[in-house]
């Protein structure tokens, strides 16, 4: 499996998803500072494409940086998308990479809405989710390009139940959630409490999910390693999760966003989207190293139909 091995196109998908955790950092600072309409016309910032810093004075310079970011990234995808059609053998990956494409034209067309509809329907709450899609997308072409996938690798059997692949899927799943809620407290769709009731049933996931880890697949360096991370992750991200909620409080009578509320919300922004990244390469991990138990099955079967 070596041969597919591309080392120039994984770097590039691994540049890349750090370029998308910029985004995210520049989407957490129009949020964080009450800039979202700072610039009332979209795709053009104040009918310009690249309008001079005279124009972009306050919250129209987060604003408008966040749009420049994103446009890059669209960029960059594209230009992964090509390359992955022109060089990467396997299909499924290929589509992935135009599946990739498509996905963050919708998210520019639904950031596009979030303007003209004026903050309007759940449209920014929709906005900032769909660019965790978009943020798992590019990460699984990262992994799947990576040399680790292509190499044989020792598989492993989960004679435990629900099966392994269940559990990290809905952890993912419950993540994700949380995701949603965050995003509806942070755009004002929705109170704190769903949030905050969302991230103690995330830690008992969570916490469930490391546990049958370490139970099954201990011997297991890459998993061991991996339960070891989404503690540390899940930690830090709860305790910035506290801190934002301390800095939005303690600030609250303040006549503009305090740079205490803006530096742990964004950061709590970023770590939750890594979190939730983080997952998916966990999900992906136990996919790659452990079948499912309807391919041992059939793998079984087809051993005693041919003896």
């Amino acid at each position: 499996m070596t041969q597919t091995y591309n080392p120039g196109i994984n770097r590039f998908s691994v540049f890349i998803v750090f370029w998308t955790v910029f985004l995210f950092v520049a989407g957490a600072l129009v949020t964080s500072n009450n800039a979202a309409l700072s610039v009332p016309d979209w795709p053009k910032s104040f009918g310009r494409w690249f309008p001079p810093m005279r124009m972009l004075s306050g919250g129209a310079f987060f604003e408008h940086s966040h749009r420049e970011i994103a446009g890059i990234l669209a960029i960059f995808v594209l230009a992964l998308a090509v390359l992955l059609w022109m060089r990467e053998p396997r299909t499924w990956v290929r589509w992935l990479g135009g599946l990739a494409v498509a996905a963050v034209l919708a998210q520019a067309v639904l950031g596009g809405e979030v303007v003209r509809q004026l903050l309007q329907y759940w449209l920014p709450v929709l906005h900032a989710v769909f660019a965790q899609v978009i943020f798992a997308a590019v990460l699984s072409i990262a992994v799947f390009t990576s040399r680790w996938w292509v190499a044989d690798q020792p598989q492993l059997r989960d004679a435990g139940s629900p099966s392994i692949h269940f559990v990290v899927v809905l952890n993912a799943v419950f993540l994700y959630v949380q995701a949603l809620l965050g995003a509806g407290f942070r755009h004002n769709e929705i109170p704190i409490w769903p949030h905050l009731a969302g991230s103690l049933v995330t830690f008992g996931i969570v916490i469930w999910t490391a546990i049958v880890l370490r139970k099954r697949f201990g011997q297991s360096s890459e998993l061991s390693l991996a339960r070891i991370l989404l503690h540390a992750i899940f930690g830090m991200q709860f305790l910035l999760g506290l801190g934002a909620y301390w800095s939005r409080m303690s600030t609250s009578a303040a006549p503009q966003p305090m740079s205490v509320m803006v530096t742990f919300t964004v950061i709590h922004t970023v770590f939750g989207a890594i979190l939730l990244a983080f997952s998916v390469v966990l999900a992906l991990m136990c996919y790659r190293l452990i079948p499912r138990r309807g391919e041992v099955a059939a793998a079984a079967s087809r051993q005693v139909t041919t003896g």
